[in-house]
């Protein structure tokens, strides 16, 4: 009796402990979407208030006008070419290249395999120079083709996730599909990349958040205001030679977390099943 009476203590503190650490983590974003529907002088100096003491929706029309002729339909518009296009080649790319290593004897293929894991222990700023003056001589800065083209070349960290899933594929589907006649790339499309589903879908999220909140690639490729992203845009909308509209800011930043709510919302169920199969398989 004394030890379920304990043990109930400790399922309520433990909630109790759970849910104070949700509302500390989820507390910026709700202060965020709280202050951008108050009036931008009422921001900072009702900071310790979500709800605003006079409701407006202003912000929003004034964030989407944008900048230099240049509205937030744009930036929204470029951020799904670039996030889109980039995860779809991502994840197709991957699933090939890990098809390959996870199924394909060829000569080398451990050497080529840790030469690729080896590219994960490499920072993005030790790539920047070589990347940019390679780009460059294409003349392909102030365009989205550095941005999108090599996520045709798959990524090391996707074709790692989705190749310990193959892995866990009985190897009798390959034999049963050659019987019949089909030849690799036809194994691959469809026998293998129809059972990869969950593991390519989970891929495909991850791309898609770090490609929607990427900063720095286009901060370095991108010159034009009507080629900027979204992530872009919203560092430009804050002037700090001005006066800054911050409910206007904060209300784009709210509408920039929205396609990634969504789609986590939607693909959740995928993201779970790709997670927790891929790490039993292998």
């Amino acid at each position: 009796m004394v030890g379920g009476t304990k043990g109930r203590y400790l399922n309520v503190l433990y909630h109790l402990i759970t849910f104070l650490l949700g509302i500390t983590m989820i507390y910026p974003v709700l202060w965020m979407l709280g202050s951008s529907f108050k009036e931008s002088s009422d921001i900072f100096t009702t900071m310790g208030r979500l709800i605003p003491t006079r409701f407006t929706v202003g912000n929003y029309i004034e964030g989407w006008k944008g900048f230099g002729n240049v509205t937030f339909t744009t930036f929204f518009k470029n951020s799904f070419i670039i996030a889109g296009v980039g995860t779809i080649a991502t994840v197709f790319s991957s699933a090939l290249v890990a098809y390959g290593f996870a199924r394909i004897p060829f000569q080398g293929r451990n050497l080529w395999f840790t030469i690729m894991m080896i590219t994960l222990m490499l920072p993005f700023q030790v790539q920047i120079i070589p990347q940019y003056i390679m780009f460059n001589r294409l003349n392909w800065i102030n365009t989205f083709y550095p941005l999108i083209i090599p996520k045709f070349f798959g990524g090391a960290f996707f074709i790692f996730l989705i190749m310990q899933f193959i892995r866990g594929l009985p190897l009798e589907l390959d034999e049963s599909a050659e019987i019949d006649g089909a030849g690799r790339l036809g194994t691959f499309w469809w026998i293998i990349l129809p059972l990869i589903r969950p593991a390519m879908i989970t891929a495909g999220l991850f791309s898609f958040y770090w490609t929607w909140d990427d900063f720095l690639g286009p901060l370095l490729y991108l010159n034009q205001a009507t080629l900027y992203t979204v992530s872009l845009a919203l560092k430009s909308f804050a002037d700090p030679t001005a006066v800054t509209n911050w409910g206007a800011v904060f209300a784009m930043s709210v509408l920039s977390l929205v396609p990634v709510l969504f789609i986590f919302i939607f693909f959740q169920k995928y993201l779970t099943e790709g997670i927790a199969t891929t790490g039993m398989k292998g």
